[in-house]
């Protein structure tokens, strides 16, 4: 009798024990789970930011180019008739 309770408490014992590391097993899956997300977002967040930044100075520099260029034929022409006008003004 007392070798079955003895096997009985072994066995009940093993079927705790496991059932823990199950338990521990599952909770260090999902913690890194949980991680690997947190990371993931963190990275994605940092790669949009830098790429959106890196855009935004491409972009901003071939606008500030046009723009320049535009403004540069514009003040061209305004010389230009100016320079008619002063003409015809003194002949």
């Amino acid at each position: 009798m007392k070798e079955n309770a003895v096997i009985t408490i072994i066995s009940i014992t093993i079927i705790v024990l496991n059932m823990m590391m199950i338990i521990v097993l599952d909770i260090k899956n999902a913690i890194m789970m949980a991680t690997m997300a947190e990371v993931t977002a963190v990275v994605m967040a940092e790669i949009t930011a830098a790429t959106m930044a890196e855009v935004t100075v491409v972009v901003m520099a071939e606008v500030t180019v046009v723009v320049m260029a535009v403004i540069t034929v514009v003040v061209k022409d305004v010389a230009a008739v100016g320079a008619g006008c002063f003409n015809l003004i003194n002949n």
